[in-house]
């Protein structure tokens, strides 16, 4: 489909206006002189989805078929561009999911759509209880630029983010290294000082990963890595506002702090996302609890497993937590971390025709997506008012 024109409610002005798009790009944003009672959004970006609806990125054995059914399960809730991540784990179990990730990209036409780049989110991390969060301590070590090396050739050059914890020693060099390659080096899973946090920035750090997640119980009240990473901003946030990684006042506070504009939604979604509550064996954490409120915590501890929320829901979650209003709920899903992904989840001329419309029902409920001007996913039980040609 060549040339295609959407009509739905501008999120910013509540007005209803006209999209046109012409092989998968956008070539007009006009006000429509007709009706809609869903509004019309760029598609949601997530760039931390470790797996969803018992899809799982991080398990022994993973496919370029299991990627696929990832990538459709992602674009069903609203998400037109996310970033697998992979977790701590022994080097070869990385390479081989990477590879797989690669070959996805490679063979299917819809992953290499949405999926830009990996995330690899530690093996370097705080190796202290708490702080490491549901990471296997075995396999915490040391950041190695030649350890990066094999990942990328195993990747093909698609490793794109990385999360590590800056209290290492070689830490600057290995983000300047990465920073110098163009990837996304990202703070997170840290007990590191605030002097080593702004060396890391320093350095080319320019991502938080979940903060307020990954910490101990008890920190310190001022010498603690929450506060550097909220006052620098070079930063950029990712928070998880499932209603379980942070009570409601601590991310509004955080939001505050950081400000709209610096701050990011990501679902950190993994593989027990959808499923029934119960007992299960996961990739990450091992034995966990997913409990009937959709909190996922190790079994016999509260700390979080990961979150269940799909980033829609988190999307919803923030207007009530924060008391912000749709349009900066969805800038923190679309238009912030698609500075991180080559200028996506924007509404304007020459940007990718990517789209989802919804109704607000006390969360996004997702009528249709349209992934580059083509049409991918409709819930035909709520049908749709407004024009697509």
């Amino acid at each position: 489909m060549n040339e295609v024109e959407i009509v739905g409610l501008d999120p910013e002005t509540e007005a209803p206006i006209r999209v046109k798009c012409e092989k998968g790009i956008i070539v007009s944003v006009e006000p429509a002189d007709v009706e809609s009672e869903l509004y019309l959004s760029p598609g949601l970006i997530d760039l931390q989805v470790n797996g969803y609806a018992g899809v799982d990125l991080n398990a022994e054995q993973i496919s370029a078929e299991i990627v696929l059914s990832l990538v459709d399960q992602m674009l069903a809730n609203g998400v037109t561009c996310f970033v697998p991540t992979l977790i701590t784990a022994p080097e070869e179990r990385i390479c081989r999911a990477l590879r797989v990730i690669a070959d996805a990209r490679r063979l299917y036409f819809r992953v290499a759509e949405c999926v830009p780049f990996i995330h690899v989110e530690g093996p370097h991390i705080s190796p202290i209880e708490g702080y490491r969060g549901a990471h296997p301590e075995a396999f915490i070590r040391p950041p190695s630029i030649a350890e990066f090396g094999r990942w990328q050739r195993a990747a093909g050059g698609a490793v794109g983010k990385v999360t590590l914890s800056p209290h290492y020693q070689g830490s600057v060099e290995y983000i300047e290294a990465l920073s110098k390659q163009g990837v996304h080096v990202s703070i997170g899973h840290t007990h590191a000082s605030p002097e080593q946090i702004r060396d890391a920035v320093d350095a080319g750090a320019r991502l938080s990963t979940h903060l307020g997640n990954g910490l101990a119980d008890v920190i310190a009240r001022h010498q603690n890595p929450i506060w550097m990473q909220l006052a620098d901003d070079r930063l950029s946030t990712s928070f998880i506002a499932d209603g379980h990684h942070l009570p409601a006042y601590v991310f509004k506070a955080m939001l505050r702090a950081k400000g709209i504009d610096r701050a990011i939604l990501v679902s950190d979604s993994v593989a027990l996302a959808g499923m029934p509550p119960g007992v299960y064996t996961s990739a990450i954490g091992g034995q966990v609890e997913l409990r009937p409120d959709g909190r996922l915590c190790m079994k016999g501890s509260e700390y979080l497993a990961g979150s269940t929320a799909s980033l829609s829901c988190c999307v919803a979650n923030a207007i009530r937590s924060a008391g912000i209003p749709l349009k900066d709920a969805l800038r923190m899903a679309t238009v912030n971390p698609g500075t991180f992904v080559g200028g996506r989840g924007r509404l304007a001329v020459g940007a990718r025709a990517d789209f989802i419309r919804f109704r607000m029902t006390g969360t996004l409920a997702i009528a249709d997506v349209w992934l580059a001007g083509e049409r991918v996913y409709a819930d035909c039980e709520r049908g749709d008012d407004g024009r697509a040609v």
